[in-house]
This record gives C-alpha cells, sequence and structure tokens, in this order.
C-alpha cells in the first residue's frame, strides 16, 4: 500500500495515537501535515522523526475548536500543496465526571471540541476535495461511542454523534468521489494508559477477548487502509479496532 504525490492533515497528531497516525502515513509516501495546539516541540519531533526515515512533514498549529483558525489553515494547506487529498480528525479531549455532577458548560467544551470540530474539518474537506473529486476522510471516534461508559456523558456523546455525523457526510459526499469512515478504539496503549494501575490494567485487559490493550500503530494502520484506494469501495462505515471487546 502506497500513496504518492498526495498529502494528509492529522489533527492533534503532537502525540498519543495521532502521532502515530503521522509516522505511519508518512513512511506510506504521504506529505503530513501534523498539528498541534500548544505541544510545539512534541509536533516538531513527530516531524523530524518523519524526516529522519525518509518521510516528508509539515508542522501547522492551530486549535481545532476555534473555526476561523482550522478553515484558515486548510486554506494554508491548500496554498503551500495545490490541494488536501486526506483528513484525519483525531484531535480531542476528555473532561470526565459523572453526569449528576457535570456542569453544562463540561458538557459543552467536549462536544465542540471533539464533535463540533470535526464537522467544520469534514465541511471545509469537503470543499476543497470536491474540486478534484477524491479525497477521503477518517475520523477517529471511540468504543465509548457505540457503548457508553459512567463518567464520560460528555465524551461517549460526542464519539457517538461523531460516528452518526460521519454517516451523514459520507451520503452527501460519495456523488463528489469522496470517502468518509469512522474508527472506533477500544483500549490503547499511550502515556494515559501507562499510568493506570496494575489492577486498573488488568480489570480492563479481562474485558477484551484479545487478552491486551491494543497498540496505536494498530490504529494507524487501519486509518491508513480506510484512506487508500484498497477501501476504495467503503464509505459511511465505522471500523472497530478493540481486540473484540465490542462485537455488536
Amino acid at each position: 500500500m502506497r500513496f504518492s504525490g498526495k498529502n494528509v492533515l492529522v489533527t492533534g497528531s503532537s502525540r498519543g495515537i495521532g502521532a502515530e497516525v503521522a509516522k505511519v502515513l508518512a513512511g506510506y509516501g504521504l506529505k503530513v501535515w501534523v498539528n498541534y495546539r500548544s505541544g510545539a516541540e512534541a509536533a516538531e519531533a513527530v516531524k523530524a522523526a518523519i524526516v529522519a526515515a525518509g518521510g516528508e512533514a509539515e508542522v501547522i498549529g492551530f486549535d481545532v475548536s476555534d473555526e476561523a483558525a482550522f478553515t484558515d489553515a486548510m486554506k494554508n494547506i491548500v496554498t503551500a500543496d495545490g490541494q488536501l487529498d486526506y483528513l484525519v480528525n483525531n484531535a480531542g479531549i476528555t473532561n470526565d465526571k459523572l453526569a449528576l455532577r457535570m456542569k453544562t458548560e463540561e458538557f459543552l467544551s467536549v462536544i465542540n471540541a471533539n464533535l463540533t470540530s470535526a464537522f467544520v474539518g469534514c465541511r471545509e474537506a469537503m470543499k476543497v476535495m470536491r474540486k478534484k473529486k477524491f479525497g477521503s476522510v477518517v475520523n477517529i471516534a471511540s468504543i465509548v461511542g457505540e457503548t457508553g461508559n459512567a463518567g464520560q456523558t460528555n465524551y461517549s456523546a460526542s464519539k457517538g454523534g461523531l460516528i452518526a455525523m460521519t454517516k451523514s457526510f459520507a451520503i452527501e459526499a460519495a456523488s463528489s468521489g469522496i470517502r468518509y469512515n469512522s474508527i472506533t478504539p477500544g483500549f490503547i496503549a499511550t502515556d494515559m494508559t501507562d499510568e493506570l494501575s496494575d489492577e486498573i490494567k488488568s480489570a480492563f485487559t479481562s474485558k477484551i477477548p484479545m487478552g491486551r490493550f491494543g497498540e496505536a500503530k494498530e490504529v494507524a494502520e487501519a486509518v491508513a487502509f480506510l484512506l487508500s484506494d484498497q477501501s476504495s469501495y467503503i464509505t459511511g462505515e465505522t471500523l472497530k479496532v478493540n481486540g473484540g471487546m465490542n462485537m455488536a
């Protein structure tokens, strides 16, 4: 699987799953625009790793929850490269709290950062991609968008909404040759999960048929597949990368 002469914007790619997605896509030949909100040094480190491996990358800083900034960033990428071929909406936040204690602004802050920002990205990508009748967008949702989770009413709503929104975009964009798909990662080994106690990790792992946390690279490879022409007849779908944790 190779990409040639094409580019991709990966939001929230200075660390975690996003950083691995950026590196994997660059390894397949894409020019990657590495996005960050506040971690400039980390984003530059991702770029350096990509370049050291023979890939091509640029760093672009903006807050995805700022509609004007997101829109301007898309325009800047098109100005620089003449196109935007692929988009991965990965950026997101959590603000966990039991629903009875959650304030409306705490709910909306996660909705805006995770769902509204992805809407802006999907919409602006369609405007750009329809001119060449080519493009593919992958939205990183979550298993909790399918199952729900105590203490994550806001996060679950944002990711469940992202799954449904992806399907609607897929329907609207299909005639323009643009595909929209989503991925729902389960428990993935990241810096955040490394901080969990062995007891908590064991409790989570016991619920996973494959008996382990996933690796960020496994999510990244799924992203690469859904962006690529190898999935050319797949749109509006949700690919579960969760070790069998949710087979419904």
